[in-house]
């Protein structure tokens, strides 16, 4: 019954598409972010969903849209480039069937991103793929809030839609992306046009944030609790009232401690204990194992080169977190292991793709903090009604990225596709705000030549 519903529902979408082509991109998203394959029984996860309906939506752009108002930045290059360059690593991984198992899916990200900017030439179309990323990501959030909420959780063990451990359904990523939509919902129920922005939508978008929040309770991944961190400090950035803003937060922090569970403060702890902490310390082994190996490979060792490591290790014997230590047990541990993944999306880039992949990844992203941080300082400055939107897009579309990019220093999420859909998304608000400045400067030219031309006659 399951699996009528989900087919049911895609193909009435996909019938909707038809009529306006462009929604199949937006179709693409859901279905790459809510992964309905994942929760089918055999309909859906028997076909390649994905593959078809990225088809559709670039056959829909070749045949309807105006090519006319495409652009395109250098950031879009580079994307290009960067799918060239991992596509070439792969060849030569010296894991090739890991290498292999991971290309199949990156690509796609990397090539969906690249086709993105393409079609989203428009408002509407930005707003609406904003739109369409947060309420595929909200699926997720709210069932896992709610299983939170009602007591549910633990580390590893919330289970959001379908029991998997990969992708949006792993608990670091999906608490990363949690607190990474956050400033897009504040901008959606404010400059929103698809749901105008009345009391219903304030509400949800209220009742989501405070499902996002939870999100890194339930998962108990340290990850999420940097990037709500991060989020605190960047809204501070923007508060008026600053000194009203942190005895909010403090009075709101100790409002909620009572109601945190034991487990996740725990976990907290191990922030600041991390000598202590088996994961953590395994994360910075893996590290200096990974500026080892790239110092001799300085073009990475393709996807999955993890496999390759052999690591030692000592923690010290200081026990869990709030507990006393083990009784004649020595004071420091050694620990032995191997093939233990990046933890990290920087050395995840650095160990697969060398230095070539890390520089054009980081362009890529610091690019973007840059671009929005320059529109967000131009567009405040004109100061124009129907321009309104703009300069609050651009902050939200950078503290997201900024989010991530601290977030993903604990968690190996470099070629996770909705955050490439972010840098696209960024791309073709870019590439959208620069036509529209050519246009208005041509038109007061045109007007001019035009005037001059009665003037003649």
């Amino acid at each position: 019954m399951r699996d009528l519903v989900f087919v049911g529902y895609i193909a009435l979408i996909m019938l909707m598409a038809f009529k306006r082509p462009f929604l199949f991109t937006l179709v693409y998203a859901y279905v790459d972010i809510v992964s309905p394959q994942r929760l089918s029984y055999f309909l859906l996860n028997s076909i390649p969903l994905s593959l078809i309906l990225f088809a559709l939506a670039f056959l829909g752009f070749m045949v309807s849209d105006d090519k006319k108002d495409v652009r395109v930045s250098p950031r879009w290059f580079l994307l290009i480039l960067l799918l060239g360059y991992c596509g070439y690593t792969t060849t030569v991984a010296v894991e090739p069937v890991a290498a292999l198992e991971k290309w199949n899916w990156v690509w796609k990200a990397l090539v969906f991103a690249s086709f993105m900017p393409l079609t989203l030439r428009t408002k509407l179309r930005i707003e609406a793929t904003i739109l369409t990323m947060v309420l595929c990501a909200s699926a997720l959030i709210v069932t896992g809030g709610i299983k939170t909420a009602a007591g549910g959780g633990g580390y590893g063990s919330l289970v959001i839609l379908v029991d998997d451990n990969s992708g949006l359904f792993e608990g670091s990523i999906i608490s990363c992306v949690a607190i990474t939509i956050i400033p897009l919902i504040l901008w959606l129920a404010k400059h929103g046009t698809i749901f105008k922005p009345d009391w219903k939508v304030r509400i949800y978008a209220a009742a989501l944030i405070f499902a996002c929040l939870l999100i890194p309770v339930g998962t108990q991944a340290r990850t999420g609790i940097v990037c709500i961190a991060v989020l605190g400090i960047l809204l501070l950035r923007y508060a008026r009232h600053r000194m009203l803003y942190l005895g909010a937060v403090a009075v709101i922090g100790l409002v909620a401690l009572p109601f945190l569970p034991s487990s996740f403060t725990q976990r907290a702890d191990t922030i600041k204990n991390y000598k202590a902490d088996e994961s953590a310390s395994t994360r910075l082994a893996v590290w200096a194992w990974t500026w080892e190996y790239v110092k001799e490979h300085p073009m990475g060792g393709g996807f999955d080169v993890y496999r390759q490591n052999r690591i030692r290790y000592d923690i010290t014997n200081s026990g869990k977190p709030g507990e006393a230590p083990v009784p004649d047990a020595p004071d420091v541990k050694e620990i032995v292991d191997e093939g233990r993944a990046f933890h990290s999306s920087y050395f995840e880039m650095l160990g697969e793709q060398g230095f070539p992949g890390l520089i054009m990844w980081l362009i890529i992203h610091i690019g973007g903090v840059w671009r929005m941080e320059a529109i967000s300082r131009m567009y405040r400055k004109r100061n124009r009604p129907e321009e309104a939107w703009v300069a609050p897009l651009a902050t939200a579309l950078q503290s997201s990225q900024i989010i991530y990019l601290v977030g993903s220093l604990f968690v190996g999420i470099a070629f996770q596709t909705f955050f490439y859909m972010l840098i696209a998304v960024q791309i073709s608000f870019d590439t959208y705000l620069t036509r529209r400045r050519k246009e208005a400067a041509w038109r007061p030219i045109k007007n001019r030549r035009l005037q001059n031309e009665y003037s003649a006659t």
